[in-house]
C-alpha cells in the first residue's frame, strides 16, 4: 500500500488498511476489533507505514477465519496474506532492520525481528502445504495467526520504539520510500512455498 506520506488520524489509517484488505474479497466480513495501542498508526514515516501493513494483515487474518472450508475466498485471502507478508518482511529488513542492525545498541532487536520472519516463513509454508478445504485446516492456520500477531505486537510495542531512538526523522522518511519500492518488487516476485512442518517451530 503506497499511501501518500501525510499524517492520518489513527482511525483513518486503520480504516484505510482494513478497506485495502476488503478489496481482496469484498463479500467476506473483516472484524478487526481492537488493536494494540501504538503511536505510530497514521505516522507518515517508516513506522506508520509498517503499521499500515500490520493492520491490513490483521484484517486478512480475520477474514480468512470468517470463510468456510469450501469458500474459494479462503485461498484467495490466504494467498494475498502470504504474498503481502513476504513482500512486507523482505522490504522491512532492507529498509529498516539492515540499518538498525549496524548499531550495537539495537542489533538484538533487529536480529530478533528478522528471526521471527524466518519462523513465520516456515509456518506459512506449512499452512500452504495442507488442504485448505479440509475442516481441520484452520487449526494449523491458528498457530500461524497467533505467531504473526505476537510478532507484530512485539514490533509495535518494543522493537520500533528502540529502533526509533537511533534514527532521525529524515532517516525514517527515507526508509518509507525504500520500503515502498522494495515491497512492490518483493511481493510481485513472492512464491508461495509449501512444506509440512514435522516439528514445532
Amino acid at each position: 500500500m503506497a499511501r501518500p506520506a501525510s499524517p492520518l488520524t489513527q482511525r483513518e489509517a486503520k480504516a484505510s488498511s482494513v478497506a485495502e484488505a476488503r478489496t481482496v474479497a469484498p463479500d467476506v466480513s473483516a472484524r478487526l476489533g481492537s488493536t494494540p495501542a501504538t503511536r505510530y498508526r497514521g505516522n507518515p514515516a517508516i513506522f506508520g507505514r509498517l503499521v499500515d501493513d500490520h493492520d491490513k494483515h490483521r484484517a486478512l487474518l480475520s477474514m480468512i477465519e470468517a470463510t468456510s472450508p469450501k469458500d474459494p475466498a479462503r485461498k484467495t485471502l490466504f494467498d494475498e496474506f502470504v504474498r503481502d507478508v513476504h513482500g512486507h518482511a523482505a522490504a522491512e529488513e532492507q529498509a529498516l532492520w539492515s540499518t538498525v542492525m549496524r548499531n550495537p545498541e539495537t542489533t538484538p532487536f533487529a536480529r530478533h525481528a528478522v528471526g521471527d520472519h524466518h519462523k513465520l516463513d516456515k509456518l506459512m509454508a506449512d499452512a500452504a502445504a495442507r488442504d485448505i478445504t479440509a475442516p481441520g485446516w484452520l487449526r494449523h492456520f491458528s498457530g500461524l495467526k497467533e505467531e504473526y500477531l505476537d510478532h507484530i505486537l512485539e514490533e509495535e510495542t518494543e522493537q520500533f520504539l528502540e529502533a526509533e531512538k537511533t534514527l532521525t526523522e529524515q532517516d525514517q522518511r527515507y526508509m518509507r520510500k525504500v520500503f515502498n519500492a522494495r515491497k512492490k518488487a518483493e511481493k510481485a516476485a513472492a512464491v508461495i512455498e509449501k512444506k509440512i512442518r514435522l516439528k514445532p517451530v
